[in-house]
């Protein structure tokens, strides 16, 4: 039997964290094959930077959504191509995210260093795309009218 909410009505942590640790989880995975595959095909692959990072992201969204369609959310059981669908669209805006914080830093806010760049693009652009993604997965792909499981916000 599953906790009861609290007298406020908030959902139990105990969910949330759940939900949280397995889309972290899933999203490391996809990361680690993102950049491997990334960097097989750029190096002994020879394939162009821009045909290998495409080709790489197509598998990392592929290994993130299958963690999550399996792992995390399991239990909303989605079918069809419609969620993989919007799964891929929410994280393009994702790394559109990561590509708009590295443009203002580096063009608009005139800090062009290496260290800028990596804090920008991979710092906070990573942060700010994980939350978008976040949101946009437990919303759009695996919820049932914008919830998921018990935990509605």
């Amino acid at each position: 039997m599953p906790p009861a909410p609290s007298p406020t009505g908030a959902p139990p942590a105990v969910p949330r964290r759940r939900e949280l640790f397995g889309f972290a989880a899933a999203g490391l995975l996809a990361y680690a094959v993102d950049t491997a595959l990334f960097v097989a095909l750029r190096g002994p692959g020879g394939l162009d930077p821009l045909t290998a990072k495409a080709l790489a992201f197509v598998a990392g969204c592929s290994v993130a959504y299958a963690g999550n369609a399996l792992g995390t959310y399991r239990h909303t059981r989605p079918s069809g191509l419609r969620p993989y669908a919007v799964f891929f669209a929410v994280n393009i805006a994702g790394a559109a995210v990561q590509l708009l914080c590295l443009a203002v830093s580096h063009y608009g806010l005139g800090l062009t260093s290496r260290r800028a760049d990596i804090v920008s693009g991979a710092g906070v652009g990573m942060a700010l795309a994980t939350v978008l993604r976040f949101w946009g997965t437990r919303t759009w792909v695996f919820g049932h009218e914008g919830r998921v499981g018990s935990w509605t916000g």
